[in-house]
């Protein structure tokens, strides 16, 4: 752990106990809501995978959350785009809030939050910038957290890549001032989360709502439960004190 100091956190899964799958159901079933009197369920969803289809594959000339409207606006039309937009920001203001029943509590990851904080560790949300912020710091405060806790959240407004492209974690880093040296990735998803040591970043592979999508061995050079990451957070060294690889 020699010259760590930052621990970069995924959001659902990691500090947000979530089934994804849940989600984007009850997502998709909210959102049709807010626009039932512009576009059938059906293609909307499909709109929106296509969109976000394109944000995955940003390669950073422009913000995610330019991609996808972009996107977006060829769909339903330029003309429309901007009633949309307005419906986007309503829903995430309202309908977006209905989600939160399929999130779970897991104090082990706010207290283990609050412990690396205590003992001089930088903490930063490196979520998957595929929302808008108002969206993330809601799940932010569901986890149990305020967005003030964190120096650094990635959103759609502001990043210019997803994961797993490493080039999104090449952008967190430069944010906030880090070499890779000096943080841990931490996150449930095999191949969004652990692709961050390819830049030479460790990594705490959370394994309560483990992703995973192929065969392939799982390489990180922590892993465990979410009560397992409670202990190795607890037998950290204070940040500037003598560390040991």
């Amino acid at each position: 752990m020699r010259g760590v100091d930052t621990f970069l956190f995924d959001l659902d899964g990691t500090l947000l106990p979530m089934d994804i799958d849940e989600f984007t159901v009850l997502y998709f079933k909210e959102m049709s809501k807010v626009f039932s009197d512009l576009i059938e369920p059906e293609r909307l969803v499909k709109y929106v995978w296509a969109a976000t289809k394109e944000m995955i594959n940003n390669t950073g000339q422009r913000t995610n959350e330019e991609v996808f409207m972009e996107s977006f606006a060829k769909l339903v039309g330029e003309d429309k785009i901007h009633i949309y937009k307005d419906r986007f920001d309503a829903f995430y203001d309202e309908g977006f809030l209905n989600t939160r029943k399929c999130v779970g509590d897991v104090p082990f990851m706010r207290e283990s939050v609050r412990i690396l904080k205590e003992k001089g560790y930088d903490v930063a949300i490196a979520t998957n910038p595929l929302f808008p912020r108002k969206a993330i710091v809601h799940r932010i405060q569901w986890a149990g957290f305020k967005p003030e806790d964190f120096i650094y959240i990635s959103c759609y407004e502001n990043n210019r890549f997803c994961k797993p492209n490493v080039a999104f974690y090449q952008e967190v880093l430069k944010d906030i001032g880090k070499q890779p040296h000096q943080c841990i990735m931490v996150g449930n998803d095999v191949q969004e989360d652990l692709v961050a040591a390819s830049l030479g970043m460790k990594t705490f592979l959370i394994t309560d709502y483990l992703i995973h999508r192929t065969d392939e061995p799982i390489e990180s050079t922590y892993k465990g439960s979410y009560e397992d990451f409670y202990k190795f957070v607890k037998q950290l060294p204070a940040v500037g004190k003598l560390q040991y690889a």
